[in-house]
């Protein structure tokens, strides 16, 4: 398996920056992940960085050195970020959940498949076009598909999210075949929200990824100006002539057992998996109960 990879993440005009982004491969797998902490709630750098954390848990133990059943892996992986963020928020009794949105995708076999919740974005572009994109879950993003006016509707309402009370909505999509030359690039909302798809479908496909992932960031961030949103973005070039690309990444020499990973070390809880859904009901519950006793002592 052979991939080049470019990462970047920059400030914009925010107080702190809450997007985390990495990549996790073994011999015959590899695993790419981003997430946006979502303002407006509390530590949503941790909400993006426990929903790393729990990916690269889930891969390393489940790619041995394929993962196998990659959706099932996917939904599995995804829920348990949530139920790792609503754990947190319980043991800390916090008044609010943190958040964030998340989009991962895996690569094995010559395939790919992603899943995605909120508007980070995966795009895929081939011989200079968009094979495909995901489609947000947003309210803007939705009344847009079925043919409705989103003059008034702001792009950043979300409808599902990681750590929300409600269980989050996702979306599942591949398996995809890789051709040589395909560049997938999965980023936050603070590179699309200023750049148009033709754009980035435009700059991935004229430079490298060490070039044109980073002017892309540039042209958002100026875009963007003093208020601009965080921007932060992992691309892969699938199967890159190494003469072509300094960033590229072999695993033929890799051992059977190895793993790599980018993504910052501190394995989720253990017991995370034993977290079945009425155990989360009990953690909303007690969220819950804390906000009406905070309410009553205001009053």
């Amino acid at each position: 398996m052979k991939f080049s990879v470019y990462q970047i993440s920059r400030q914009g005009g925010r107080e702190r920056n809450e997007d985390r982004m990495g990549y996790a491969y073994t011999r015959e797998a590899g695993l790419f992940v981003l997430a946006d902490g979502m303002g407006g709630h509390p530590e949503g750098a941790m909400a993006a960085q426990l929903a790393l954390q729990t990916f690269s848990a889930y891969f390393q133990k489940a790619a041995n050195p394929t993962v196998g059943e990659v959706p099932e892996f996917l939904s599995s992986a995804l829920m348990a970020a949530h139920h790792q963020i609503i754990r947190y928020a319980a043991e800390k009794g916090m008044l609010d959940t943190p958040r964030t949105t998340l989009v991962a995708s895996v690569m094995e076999r010559g395939h790919m498949h992603w899943i995605h919740c909120g508007d980070s974005r995966l795009y895929v572009v081939r011989d200079g076009e968009l094979v495909t994109r995901t489609r947000d879950h947003s309210y803007m993003e939705q009344q847009a598909h079925l043919g409705r006016s989103t003059e008034h509707i702001n792009r950043n309402i979300l409808f599902t999210c990681l750590g929300s009370p409600a269980k989050p909505v996702y979306d599942i999509s591949g398996p995809l075949q890789l051709h040589e030359g395909d560049r997938v690039l999965l980023c936050s909302d603070g590179l699309w929200g200023t750049v148009k798809d033709q754009e980035i479908v435009n700059e991935l496909s004229r430079a490298p990824l060490e070039q044109a992932v980073p002017e892309l960031v540039e042209l958002a961030l100026k875009r963007g100006g003093q208020r601009c949103d965080n921007v932060t973005v992992v691309a892969m070039e699938w199967e890159t002539p190494e003469e072509f690309q300094s960033t590229r990444v072999s695993t033929d020499d890799i051992q059977e057992g190895v793993f790599s990973s980018t993504i910052q070390s501190g394995v989720p809880d253990p017991t995370i998996e034993d977290m079945d859904d009425a155990a989360i009901e009990r953690s909303i519950a007690e969220i819950n109960e804390a906000i009406r006793r905070s309410a009553e002592r205001k009053t």
